[in-house]
This record gives C-alpha cells, structure tokens and sequence, in this order.
C-alpha cells in the first residue's frame, strides 16, 4: 500500500473535523449573541410568574377591576411598593395571605416586583 493512500482516511477525516470545528465556532457565536436575549425572556418570564401570584387579589398585571376591595398594583411608585412589601414581609404590615406571600420573597425579587409594576400604566376607559 503506498504511503498517499494511506494519508487519504486521515486527510478526509481532518477535513471532516475542521469543518465541524466551524460548525461549532458558529454556533457558539450565534448562542453568545443570543444570550442577552434568553436572559431578557427568562427574567420577564421569572416576573409574570412572579406577578401571577399577585394577580388572584390585585387583578392581572396589576389593574384590579373598579370597585374591588384590593388596590391594584399597576403604576405605583416602586419606593412606596418596596416598603410596603417590607413592611408585611418584617411583619411590621400585618395581613396573614400578604405576610406569607411577602415572607416567602427575596429582597431582590421585591425590587423586581415593584419595578415591574411601577412601569405598568394604568389605562382608564371612558363611559361611552
């Protein structure tokens, strides 16, 4: 067997691995540049599940329906949502289902919280 078909195998395969070695370089570029991205929707995902816990009282996304004996959320100021938040979480607020829901929030996850919905804008429908 000579030496040139020998080397051929090894060539291919070489040739086969250096283009799976641009193959991978291009996909991780392609998810390193996504990632801001995944980690955008992650988080907005980790705020509506969140939230959702919030809704059941508070209305969805904040906006309690006219007349309800809860407050919405929506559009408060993040200052005021943050203390009152610590305040049930301390116990320095009491309501038992708001003493339990705060105390199981991280100080993070209330910043979170109230950011998200001090940005939510409150739409007031007209009476036709």
């Amino acid at each position: 067997m000579s030496i040139g078909l020998a080397l051929a195998p090894a060539r291919a395969s070489g040739v086969r691995i250096a283009r799976l070695a641009r193959s991978a370089a291009g996909l991780g570029a392609a998810l390193i540049a996504a990632a801001p991205a995944f980690a955008q929707d992650v988080q907005a995902l980790r705020l509506r599940s969140l939230a959702a816990t919030c809704a059941a009282c508070h209305g969805t996304d904040g906006r309690a329906a006219e007349g309800a004996a809860l407050p919405g959320l929506a559009a408060l100021p993040a200052p005021y949502l943050v203390a009152q938040m610590q305040a049930f979480k301390s116990g320095a607020r009491q309501d038992p289902q708001m003493s339990i829901i705060a105390g199981g929030l991280s100080d993070e996850d209330i910043a979170d919280l109230a950011a998200w919905y001090s940005a939510l804008k409150v739409t007031v429908e007209m009476p036709p």
